[in-house]
C-alpha cells in the first residue's frame, strides 16, 4: 500500500513537475487542496523558512507527512534579487508575464556577461506538524539571463534563464530533460534517494 503524503503548493506548474517526479515511488502525493488548505503567508527570511511554513500547514491541515519547496531566481546583477519574492516579483503574486517584465526592465542596461543567474530550491519534508528534525534539500541551477523570453514550456522564469549547457532556454526544454537538470529535479532526486534508506 502506498504511503501517502500531501504536496504543500497551490502551484500547477509545480506540481504538475513534482508528481511526475514522484511517480513512480511507492507513494502517492496528494494535492494540499483535497484538505482546504491555503496558501499560507511566507514569512521567512529564507527559502527554508518559507518551505517549511507551508510544509507544517499541509501537514496540519491533512495529518499527514507534508512535502514542500520554495524556490526562486537569484541574479548577480541585482545583488539576489528577486530571490525570495521571485514569485511577488512584480507585485501581484503568480503574474509570470509581470515578473518576467520587471526582470528584464531591470537588466535592461547589463550586457550578457553581468547577467549571470541561478535558481535554488530548498526543499522539506516534514513527518508531521511537529517534527523537529525535518528533512532537507538544496538544488542549485546555474545559468543567465536572456534579454527576451524563449520557448513554451515550464514556468515562472523558465522562458528567460539561458542553461548554458544546452543553449536554449529552460522554457525551450522537454520537461524530462529540465527534470532532469533543474534545481527542483536536484533536490527531488535527493528527497528520492534518502525515501530509499528511510522510511517516513
Amino acid at each position: 500500500m502506498s504511503k501517502r503524503i500531501v504536496l504543500a503548493s497551490n502551484n500547477p506548474g509545480k506540481s504538475r513537475e513534482i508528481g511526475a517526479m514522484l511517480s513512480g515511488l511507492e507513494i502517492e502525493v496528494v494535492p494540499q487542496s483535497q484538505f482546504a488548505a491555503l496558501d499560507v503567508e511566507e514569512t521567512g527570511l529564507t527559502f527554508v523558512e518559507n518551505a517549511l511554513i507551508k510544509a507544517r500547514a499541509a501537514a496540519e491541515a491533512s495529518g499527514l507527512p507534508a512535502l514542500a519547496d520554495d524556490s526562486g531566481l537569484e541574479v548577480d546583477a541585482l545583488h539576489g534579487m528577486p530571490g525570495i519574492r521571485s514569485a511577488r516579483y512584480a507585485g501581484s503574486d503568480g503574474d509570470d508575464a509581470a515578473n518576467n517584465r520587471k526582470l528584464l526592465d531591470a537588466l535592461a542596461e547589463v550586457p550578457d556577461e553581468g547577467r549571470s543567474a541561478r535558481f535554488q530550491c530548498l526543499l522539506v519534508l516534514l513527518r508531521h506538524a511537529e517534527d523537529p528534525t525535518p528533512w532537507i534539500f538544496q538544488g542549485t541551477w546555474e545559468g543567465r539571463i536572456l534579454h527576451t523570453p524563449r520557448g513554451e514550456n515550464g514556468f515562472g522564469y523558465d522562458p528567460l534563464f539561458y542553461v548554458v549547457e544546452k543553449g536554449c532556454s529552460s522554457a525551450e526544454l522537454p520537461p524530462d530533460v529540465k527534470n532532469q537538470l533543474s534545481h527542483r529535479g536536484q533536490a527531488l532526486y535527493q528527497f528520492m534517494e534518502r525515501l530509499a534508506r528511510e522510511s517516513l
